[in-house]
């Protein structure tokens, strides 16, 4: 069984659709991979648990909530990854913030890793790893290896438009791990790009294309 959540939100598909347009600006693309990831975190953090507290108002007494306990730390795959955290932190301020970078051994194929900062208590979070694209799925998979092994158990991945084939991917090697994604698209290209995509997010980011 899946565990994918695919948003349908009016709202995240228009700037999906604005996102996937060769003619968005740099500026423009930024901003929207920000937007639309704070609109994500909504969903993502449904589950938070809560507590009950009692505040005084302006008014009276009241008994009211608060997220409770569960601590929150995201961690953006590098580089493109870091276009989703500003907006992840404009909704959860709170959060720590870790960074994990990959490379594909040109000999192997396999994803190495070459940095991996986490937050102290990481293991005590629940993390949520960001990554505009889930194509093949290898990069995902490994990163999500990769922070397991540094004792995490509780991780969310979130990304803007997944292939089918890297849902499955994550589904078959991380059967614990719930995928968000904004788009599934069909299929990948002969270069591993998702088709249609929007491209290389990485380089529409920060002007490298």
């Amino acid at each position: 069984m899946e565990k994918v959540f695919i948003f349908d939100h009016p709202l995240i598909q228009h700037k999906i659709s604005l996102l996937r347009d060769k003619n968005t600006s740099t500026k423009e693309f930024r901003e929207l991979v920000s937007e639309i990831a704070m609109l994500m975190g909504y969903e993502v953090t449904r589950n938070m648990p809560l507590k009950e507290v009692e505040i005084e108002t302006p008014v009276a007494i009241a008994k009211t909530k608060v997220i409770s306990g569960k601590k929150l730390g995201i961690v953006p795959i590098l580089r493109a990854g870091l276009g989703m955290v500003d907006g992840m932190l404009n909704l959860l301020p709170m959060a720590k913030v870790g960074h994990i970078g990959l490379y594909r051994d040109p000999e192997t194929l396999e994803p190495v890793e070459y940095y991996c900062k986490l937050p102290m208590d990481a293991a005590e979070r629940e993390i949520v790893v960001l990554d505009p694209m889930l194509a093949t799925g290898g990069s995902a998979s490994a990163a999500i290896s990769f922070i397991k092994d540094r004792g995490v158990t509780n991780i969310k991945l979130m990304c803007l438009i997944a292939a089918k084939s890297g849902i499955a991917r994550i589904n078959k090697d991380h059967p614990d791990v719930e995928i968000y994604c904004a788009a599934v698209d069909e299929k990948l290209n002969d270069h591993g790009y998702i088709v249609p995509g929007l491209g290389d997010a990485g380089d529409r980011l920060f002007g490298t294309k």
